[in-house]
């Protein structure tokens, strides 16, 4: 069953990180007006070609990926985030920057309840399945609102690196959905990482950013996700495992592979998977 209660807990530390994730990034109407995309290779491949498809875009953050897919692939885009400061920056930027999108504020959960569309194709991304508090639930809701021979195009950080800490030690669970609570809440990995994709370098913003409101994250191996599809009545088209890491910088002595790729430090193994991706489809 969802945890509403973590849920809650993590939408107002989501809020107060999105508003330091976003002063660093500068002028991202310009960017996107300027025919910019913060999409990787990894998603457009795994996307294909979707032009005039209907897609619904899960924990969509700021809004950044979905105005690209709109933007670039020429799908129909409906994001949904828990993040009040997310999805109000979303509206915005789909305003200022002249590219269609729409931005529903809703806990995923809630909104599987209450949607009555289907979609061409369900899309979630990077940082997502550490947010949800139920599997099963949100595979079946994934399944809900899809059309018949609809695509599900999910592309997240493996949880294979999120055992170790940041010294590269282990500390947490691989598997089974047990929780961490956090202290300190969602910090400033935009900060952290370096430049974000909407600007050549990290503008000046928040410093020394430290979030009021703890966070909650959960634990799910990628046996755990691939099995609440196949529990939910999904057919596995395809399943992939990446060694390298896009966006986001999690241990300080990662190599930088260029574009803001990220791989693993010199003096360890080089063939360690950062990134999984699914694609799946409803028969």
């Amino acid at each position: 069953m969802p945890n509403k209660a973590h849920h809650e807990i993590n939408r107002m530390s989501w809020n107060e990180a999105t508003k330091a994730h976003n002063s660093h990034k500068g002028d991202q109407a310009a960017f996107f007006r300027s025919g910019g995309s913060t999409l990787f290779g990894e998603e457009t491949d795994l996307l294909g070609d979707i032009a005039g498809k209907t897609l619904l875009h899960l924990q969509c953050n700021c809004g950044q990926d979905s105005l690209s897919i709109a933007n670039h692939l020429g799908a129909f885009v409906t994001g949904v985030d828990i993040s009040d400061e997310a999805i109000d920056f979303a509206r915005r930027l789909a305003r200022d920057s002249g590219i269609a999108a729409e931005y529903i504020r809703a806990d995923i959960y809630d909104f599987f309840a209450e949607n009555q569309t289907r979609y061409d194709l369900v899309f979630s991304s990077y940082g997502a399945v550490v947010w949800l508090s139920d599997l099963d639930a949100w595979a079946r809701g994934v399944h809900s609102c899809l059309k018949s021979g609809g695509r599900f195009v999910f592309i997240d950080f493996h949880p294979a690196f999120c055992m170790f800490d940041a010294d590269w030690q282990l500390k947490y669970d691989y598997m089974g959905g047990s929780y961490v609570e956090f202290e300190s809440g969602i910090g400033d990995y935009v900060a952290l990482t370096g430049a974000t994709g909407e600007t050549d370098e990290l503008r000046d913003g928040v410093t020394d950013f430290v979030n009021p409101h703890p966070g909650v994250e959960y634990l799910w191996g990628v046996a755990d996700v691939i099995t609440a599809l196949l529990k939910a009545g999904f057919a596995l088209v395809e399943f992939r495992e990446y060694a390298h890491c896009n966006g986001f910088k999690p241990m300080a002595d990662m190599r930088e592979l260029g574009g803001r790729r990220f791989g693993m430090p010199e003096h360890l193994p080089r063939k360690f998977p950062f990134m999984f991706s699914v694609v799946a489809e409803k028969p």
